[in-house]
């Protein structure tokens, strides 16, 4: 029996043996290419995301450097030359706030407070200074409503300004409509309008009346935010305060329960805000105040107090000098650190300290 298998069954089976085989070697290939093509995709997405990474922190940088101080002088000379104003008072205070609005709307990185996309939206410190600058825009536009632009409590008060002033008190992070910064633009041009019809032709005329009791008004508001401030930057490293919400008053009442001590520290994860909002805040009064010197120049000369108002503008300047290192320090008082809330603390308390013996000088001087 012939038990040998034909040349030509042996000749099938070799073929499909060695198509097996083909196929399994193809498949090895298609494997490990497309290993290689999966590993080249990730290196090519991880190289992506460090690009997009290291792009969001140079912007971060860049965004987050403050604005320079400028000259209101020279600021109300152009505002004065581009629209057509004469030289009349209130220019300087109001070129000074028109320009204030303008480098918190237009700088590098715009409004950036209410922004919701990288790197804004990591980004704290430049948001905090402009809720800083935000504050005294609106205290300053507040005050021109009330009192600087009317000759008496019971005179009809300036349209625009009526209009101008709720524009600012809009929620100061609101991204949604209306957005925040299109509601300061919008009040912002009607300030634009007040101007002109204050120094340009523009009918009806308006008014700015630089008298002692309306810087006054204004002045009040300002130590009150000075002191509230200085108050934060303080407690960085927390402190044991008495207790003199009551004004040492006895008799005084309070809708809750007040401890005759309290312990005061700011959270560090609010230091570096605090201290941000305290340059913002300062940066704006630097600018209002040199405005104020201009304008009020006869009401300052007749109290003896062009020097105090200098003198006030010097401290402030203090607030806005260069910070060299990289994060806000809360060293512990005469600790080994420095500590920038407690120095920012010391020339803002100075200031208001001087704000508040020029507000006595004028009342009583």
């Amino acid at each position: 029996m012939n038990n040998q298998i034909p040349d030509s069954e042996k000749t099938a089976v070799h073929d499909e043996v060695s198509a097996d085989y083909e196929a399994f070697k193809d498949e090895g290939r298609y494997k490990k290419s497309r290993k290689l093509t999966l590993r080249k995709s990730w290196r090519w997405w991880g190289l992506a995301v460090v690009l997009f990474l290291a792009l969001q922190i140079l912007l971060a940088f860049y965004f987050d450097r403050e604005p320079d101080l400028f000259d209101v002088k020279v600021n109300a000379e152009k505002y004065a030359k581009e629209h057509q104003w004469r030289d009349v008072t209130g220019v300087t205070s109001g070129a000074a706030f028109l320009e204030i609005t303008n480098v918190l709307l237009n700088k590098p990185g715009g409004y950036m407070s209410n922004d919701v996309m990288p790197p804004f939206v990591l980004m704290d410190n430049m948001p905090s200074w402009e809720f800083g600058v935000v504050v005294q825009v609106r205290d300053f536009v507040r005050v021109v409503r009330n009192d600087i632009s009317r000759s008496q409590s019971q005179s009809e008060e300036d349209k625009d300004l009526a209009d101008s002033d709720p524009k600012f008190h809009n929620d100061h992070d609101k991204w949604m409509w209306p957005a925040t910064e299109g509601r300061f633009k919008s009040g912002r041009q009607f300030f634009l309008k007040y101007m002109n019809r204050l120094a340009g032709s523009a009918q009806p005329p308006a008014e700015f009346y630089a008298r002692t009791d309306n810087l006054v008004v204004w002045l009040n508001l300002v130590e009150k935010r000075l002191g509230s401030l200085s108050k934060r930057l303080s407690a960085s490293v927390g402190e044991d305060r008495i207790n003199t919400n009551s004004g040492g008053d006895a008799m005084s009442e309070s809708a809750t329960y007040q401890p005759s001590e309290l312990q005061v520290k700011t959270s560090w994860m609010q230091i570096d805000n605090n201290f941000y909002e305290a340059r913002g805040s300062t940066w704006a009064l630097i600018h209002l105040l040199k405005a104020m010197e201009v304008d009020f120049k006869g009401v300052l000369e007749k109290k003896n107090a062009l020097v105090s108002i200098r003198q006030i503008i010097r401290e402030l300047e203090a607030t806005q000098d260069s910070i060299w290192t990289p994060m806000i320090l809360n060293g512990s008082g005469f600790g080994f650190f420095a500590n920038h809330s407690l120095v920012m603390a010391s020339y803002i308390s100075r200031a208001n300290a001087k704000i508040i013996d020029l507000r006595q000088l004028l009342e009583d001087g």
